[in-house]
């Protein structure tokens, strides 16, 4: 039986979700040495990140809630959301930035990720605990 997430942990999984891609794209907006390119490099990443990790939490729960998902979607899932982590590290690695910077934009990042897979929980979550809570009350209204 799923629990309904509390009203606090749906708003800071918000919050996270919100201050991770602010700050990041922030980040970008004033980076005065990147050039244009180099920004949409980071804001594609941040984008692919965000929708994989999405992919990759729906893919295992839906696997723990034996509900089918195809080993190809799975490790497609697994690939992708590896492959933006390492594709963030690789362009930061190579980056003309100051390392504090560097260190920004990886904490900003991986923040994002962590909102953008809690907000994905709390949202099934709150589905899966209405539903039973309306499956529990037409089933005492009809006996």
């Amino acid at each position: 039986m799923t629990t309904k997430p509390s009203p606090a942990f749906i708003a800071s999984s918000w919050v996270a979700l919100g201050i991770g891609m602010l700050c990041y794209n922030i980040g970008l907006g004033a980076a005065h040495n990147m050039e244009l390119n180099e920004k949409g490099y980071y804001f594609t990443i941040l984008m692919f990140g965000l929708f994989s990790a999405v992919s990759l939490q729906k893919a295992v729960r839906d696997k723990m809630e034996n509900i089918p998902v195809t080993p190809l979607y799975f490790g497609i899932a697994w690939v992708a959301t590896i492959l933006s982590l390492l594709l963030l590290v690789i362009g930061l690695w190579n980056a003309d930035i100051p390392l504090a910077e560097r260190g920004f934009y990886g904490i900003a990042f991986v923040l994002s990720m962590f909102g953008a897979i809690a907000v994905q929980k709390n949202t099934r979550d709150v589905k899966q605990a209405d539903k039973m809570s309306m499956h529990s009350k037409n089933t005492n209204t009809t006996l």
